[in-house]
């Protein structure tokens, strides 16, 4: 008599400091861009699911805002919204990046741990930069002396194709279940909100330093024209004009830049062509405004 195989499907929340790695890893497990990527602190603002599909286990990845001191309403959100995420999932991965020394910020995720019953896993990450590969062990060891992981399992999310020791030992830690979501499922975000993550990243990438956290991203038009034809209408703001002319460059450059980066993106996504009509406005202080935080989606 041949055993049935057991399936499993459960909730799984990617928590860590800013900047360690977390939506690389989510993209990387899932194959497909979801979650934005830059090596800008706090890019992820908003708690996105994915979804993953194996032989026996649908898996809800949540990656969550990285968990900082906040400086504005924004950044208050963010970090309710990480803390929030630990008592709604089946699994808690810890992500720390190998190459940075595991500081007050670390130290203050484990103490937030502790105060729930979840598994955690502890994700040793950018073990592919790490120059002394002996270093690794003592690094783990200084965790592990502080909590009791339910399993450390050390990974590159930028270089890994897949993650067979992450997903069985995730996949230990789920109820039993069937699946939640269509096999081909891989988000619970609405295009239009991946479209203004998307078009966000590029203005994350290609802008200085003064503007990134300004930056919102509001897409106001989402219209098919047919089977293979997408408009989006979509306005950038900043908090000030100063940046607004950054953003749109000498001669309108660096923003028919951003435009052009952001629709390759959302036309592999879409499977379509996809015209991208851009907009830069200034709302002051927008961050600290209940109001705007609320119509661009962080309430």
């Amino acid at each position: 008599m041949i055993q049935e195989t057991k399936h499993h499907a459960g909730f799984v929340a990617m928590v860590g400091r800013p900047n360690v790695g977390k939506s690389t890893l989510t993209n990387s497990l899932i194959g497909e861009k979801i979650a934005i990527m830059s090596d800008r602190p706090q890019t992820t603002r908003n708690k996105i699911m994915c979804i993953m599909n194996t032989d026996n286990a649908q898996i809800m990845f949540l990656d969550t805002p990285g968990i900082h001191k906040p400086q504005h309403k924004l950044g208050e959100y963010m970090v309710r919204t990480a803390e929030s995420t630990l008592q709604e999932v089946d699994v808690v991965l810890f992500i720390v990046d190998v190459n940075e020394k595991r500081g007050a910020g670390e130290d203050y995720i484990l103490e937030l741990l502790k105060k729930v019953k979840t598994p955690v896993i502890l994700v040793a990450n950018k073990i592919d930069k790490l120059q002394d590969k002996s270093k690794l062990f003592k690094i783990i060891e200084g965790y592990t002396k502080l909590y009791n992981f339910a399993a450390v399992v050390p990974v590159s999310a930028l270089q890994d194709k897949e993650f067979p020791g992450l997903v069985d030992e995730i996949t230990k830690h789920l109820p039993e279940g069937p699946a939640y979501f269509p096999d081909d499922m891989i988000t619970d975000q609405p295009e239009r909100v991946i479209a203004a993550e998307m078009i966000r990243e590029k203005v994350l990438r290609l802008t200085r330093d003064e503007v990134p956290h300004s930056i919102a991203v509001e897409v106001e038009e989402f219209k098919e024209r047919d089977e293979e034809n997408i408009y989006i209408r979509a306005t950038i703001f900043v908090e000030r004009e100063s940046q607004k002319g950054i953003v749109i460059g000498a001669k309108g450059s660096l923003l028919k830049k951003i435009g052009q980066q952001a629709r390759a993106d959302l036309e592999k996504l879409l499977y379509c062509k996809v015209y991208l009509d851009l907009w830069v406005k200034v709302k002051p202080d927008w961050r600290n405004q209940d109001k705007s935080l609320k119509q661009f989606g962080y309430k």
